[in-house]
């Protein structure tokens, strides 16, 4: 009997995905529930299991193809199961054979993100050998990558070269011969995504940007005091963003309409706060979203955020880290960005950015002093938030970033 392998449900807003490549090939045997196929949306990668235990029979989209959610992959035969152990006995004959095929096996049956099982094949590491410290287990690309290191620490050193053996010259520079070479790759599902959605922000929204600039003493001088008894009680550095996600909050119950969206020709004021921390991936900035973050303590929101980014970098984010989210916060800060206009988050009607801190002299009690300060901008859909609330909303957040005992009197 023939069960077909189909594109499963993801998520509301997930209509399509692409095949990113085929675990098995056709005539393998699998089990209930193995991996035959990973799969690319636009938010994260899935493995598609084995519907039932039998041999991939027939597979119908190649890797690279665009599918719909339902579409048919490909077949498992329930019945060809039944004629596999016919060719076992040939294969006993030979001690050889299932010796050579048993890591590939082990490593089928390992449970791994897809960043972790290319970068074991970058790096020739044998995936079953590998502790995961994942949940429950799962291997990631920083366990392959440990094991990597460990593996090239053991080989043994190379022969030292001959004493009299000449050094070797480096290249002569290459002369520009007026050549030009280009590459041209896909983008994938996620980048499309990105692209796509950026476009329609600017197009459907009003979008608009203020500034300001905050004064970083208080919170670097109470974060250096704080720091060691914060990492020994919590087991999580005391970082910046738990104080900007709370003088958010702040700011946002302040002035409601920033924490909104615009459904037809109706304002949903949300009356909840689900903010979205902006990561770096590498296929593109991911928005894992802290839900009701105003009940979440400093040290709740440093390790969630912390999970994110770690979850981002492994490619093992869920759909329901990325679902939703009232309002943005994105720091091109840790890039280096000293001002920039961030773009909105669609439904959302406004995102903080957050940039570097930079010792800069500023005007204080009537004295010029140096101080370390951060320029943050608020981007707004002007279509439902003016211009004073904005100001309002900014001036928020710096009143609280600057007095930050104030944020839990807040």
């Amino acid at each position: 009997m023939a069960a077909n392998i189909v594109v499963p449900e993801v998520g509301e807003s997930i209509v399509e995905a692409r095949v990113a490549r085929w675990i098995r090939k056709v005539g393998d045997v699998v089990a209930l529930g193995d991996p035959l196929v990973e799969l690319e949306t636009d938010k994260v990668n899935l493995e598609v299991p084995s519907p039932v235990a039998g041999v991939l029979a027939r597979i119908d989209h190649q890797d690279g193809a665009d599918v719909k959610i339902g579409e048919v992959l490909g077949v498992v035969d329930e019945a060809a199961a039944g004629s596999t152990p016919a060719a076992q006995p040939a294969a006993a004959a030979a001690p050889s054979a299932p010796a050579a095929s048993a890591p590939a096996a082990d490593a089928d049956k390992t449970r791994a993100t897809p960043t972790a099982k290319k970068a074991a094949e970058q790096h020739d590491v044998n995936l079953a050998a590998v502790k995961g410290t994942g949940v429950a287990g799962r291997v990631m690309k920083s366990d392959v990558e440990q094991a990597a290191k460990g593996s090239a620490a053991q080989a043994p050193a190379p022969a030292a070269k001959a004493p009299s053996a000449p050094a070797v010259r480096p290249p002569a520079p290459r002369v520009a011969s007026g050549e030009r070479t280009e590459e041209r790759s896909r983008m994938s599902k996620r980048r499309a995504t990105i692209a796509r959605r950026l476009v329609e922000a600017q197009s459907t929204a009003a979008m608009l940007t203020t500034f300001n600039e905050v004064d970083m003493s208080a919170v670097m001088a109470l974060r250096e005091r704080r720091k060691q008894a914060f990492k020994e009680r919590h087991g999580v550095n005391l970082g910046l963003s738990s104080f900007f996600v709370k003088a958010a909050i702040g700011a946002l119950k302040d002035i409601p309409r920033v924490n909104a969206e615009i459904q037809g020709d109706e304002i949903v004021l949300k009356h909840y706060y689900d903010i979205g921390v902006a990561v770096g991936a590498a296929e593109g900035l991911v928005v894992p979203v802290l839900r009701d973050a105003d009940r979440l303590s400093f040290a709740e929101i440093e390790q969630q955020v912390r999970y994110f980014a770690k979850a981002a970098e492994e490619g093992s984010l869920s759909l329901a880290d990325l679902k939703g989210g009232t309002f943005t916060i994105t720091n091109g800060g840790v890039f280096g960005s000293l001002l920039s206009t961030p773009i909105l988050n669609p439904p959302q009607v406004g995102i903080l950015g957050l940039h570097a801190i930079k010792d800069r002299p500023v005007a204080v009690g009537g004295q010029v002093v140096i101080r370390p300060m951060m320029y943050i901008a608020l981007t707004y859909d002007h279509r439902i938030i003016d211009g004073s609330e904005a100001v309002r909303f900014l001036v928020k957040i710096k009143e609280l970033i600057e007095d930050p005992g104030a944020l839990l009197i807040d």
